[in-house]
């Protein structure tokens, strides 16, 4: 964005020149703009670590997970994670041990994702932490923003299921398969539905 571009954008759009380096909002949680070249060094990167993954040949296994821990911000002892997977930066990953994730998972990961241990993770599950604002004028100048996931440890999520930015679920907590998690869930808990609602004790 140039200056003139930049004196008639909308006020957040000012605020995301204020010195910082885009990577540095974005690790803050602040609004960022994504096509900085800095971020988009970074996201090629993954890329191309998630390339070599989904195509590892399934009998080498420690190949497979080399690239992982390229990868991923922390993987645990005993982690398992199937491909096809996809993300955007991935060292803001982290998974805990013995925790198993299914084909096809889609980890957002703007802002930290963190998956505890023991987790179980169904195929096609969408870890989403990237927003965008609702101002059409902030939209416009290409910010967007993300909010932290935290997964507890020994949670099961089905398959399907979406988890929006800054959602927390706890320890034990079972989410059925296509639910939509737009908000906290406790532990020891099963949750199902469009939003994600609580249906009884554990």
């Amino acid at each position: 964005m140039g200056d003139s571009q930049l004196k008639n954008a909308h006020p957040s759009a000012q605020q995301a020149h204020d010195g910082r380096s885009m990577r540095e909002r974005l690790l803050a949680g602040d609004l960022y703009i994504a096509d900085d070249p800095q971020l988009a060094a970074e996201s090629r990167h993954a890329a191309k670590l998630t390339q070599q993954f989904n195509t590892s040949d399934p009998s080498d296994p420690q190949a497979r997970l080399a690239v992982l821990r390229d990868l991923l911000g922390s993987l645990g002892e005993g982690a398992e994670i199937r491909p096809p997977l996809l993300c955007d930066y991935g060292y803001q990953i982290h998974v805990g041990a013995r925790t198993f994730i299914n084909y096809g998972a889609v980890l957002l990961d703007v802002a930290t994702i963190t998956i505890g241990e023991d987790v179980q993770v169904g195929p096609n599950v969408q870890f989403l932490t990237a927003t965008h604002p609702v101002e059409a004028a902030a939209r416009r100048a290409k910010l967007e923003a993300a909010k932290p996931i935290t997964i507890g440890d020994n949670v099961w999520l089905g398959g399907g299921v979406i988890i929006l930015p800054g959602v927390s679920i706890g320890e034990n907590t079972v989410v059925g398969a296509g639910a939509v998690v737009t908000k906290d869930l406790p532990a020891n808990v099963v949750a199902v539905g469009n939003p994600a609602r609580v249906i009884r004790p554990l």
